[in-house]
């Protein structure tokens, strides 16, 4: 497995962010990460990152433990956060190449094009990244994360700000990266986890409510995801993990 989490919980103060959870997931899957605003998804997505320390469990990216190891492991994630900090007053080129650089990367110009171009940033690669407009942004943040190449993508909300097509660009450039890579994503759009996704995660006030094939959460399609989550997180879930 690729991403392992074990009993991790969370607290933020007396709030229980995320409690007790577990799941894994295999190399090769975009798995969507689901749950309404405050159910923790961030937060887990931040532990598993090693931007967070999680108060108590384990959490293991491609066979490294975060906590114990967290320079070792951040070389195989890349992580996309909700809130995207950038550099405003860099060039896009200038910016993508410091966060090359940062990796140690050896052949940083051409891992800069290569981003450049799956991203789309074509366009825009000549502008400071203030410039752009937010859906720009979130490319960026995007290029940012796949740099290095990494083994695991961990992506918070990767189409915020995004237009209809540019949606579809990005859905296309995460499927593509699916194909060799593990990637787990948050979204609150349910059409992009039914596109691209076979699996999903659904997180409710910090406990997993659901972890399954889609194919059994639609219960083959009779039912549609939006009724499966608002079912899962109103407050009477019963929670499903295969």
């Amino acid at each position: 497995m690729s991403i392992e989490v074990k009993e991790v919980s969370k607290n933020y103060g007396t709030q229980k962010a995320v409690q007790s959870i577990s799941f894994s997931v295999a190399a090769g899957s975009v798995v969507g990460f689901l749950g309404p605003n405050g159910a923790g998804k961030s937060t887990t997505l931040k532990m598993i990152a090693g931007y967070l320390k999680p108060d108590a469990g384990s959490i293991v990216v491609h066979g490294i433990d975060v906590v114990k190891n967290p320079i070792a492991a951040k070389k195989h994630i890349g992580y996309l956060a909700e809130a995207n900090p950038l550099y405003f007053d860099m060039y896009v080129k200038e910016y993508l190449s410091f966060i090359g650089k940062a990796h140690m990367l050896t052949e940083v110009s051409n891992a800069v094009a290569n981003c450049i171009e799956l991203t789309g940033l074509g366009n825009e690669s000549h502008k400071k990244i203030g410039q752009l407009s937010k859906g720009y942004k979130q490319r960026v943040g995007l290029a940012a994360a796949l740099i290095h190449n990494p083994q695991v993508l961990l992506l918070d909300e990767p189409t915020s700000g995004l237009d209809p097509n540019q949606i579809i660009e990005i859905r296309n450039v995460i499927s593509d990266q699916g194909q060799v890579k593990t990637v787990l994503f948050s979204s609150h759009i349910l059409q992009e986890v039914e596109a691209i996704c076979e699996s999903a995660l659904i997180l409710s006030k910090g406990q997993i409510v659901a972890n399954d094939l889609l194919s059994n959460l639609l219960h083959n399609k009779s039912q549609s995801l939006e009724s499966v989550f608002r079912s899962l997180t109103s407050g009477s879930e019963t929670p499903i993990n295969t």
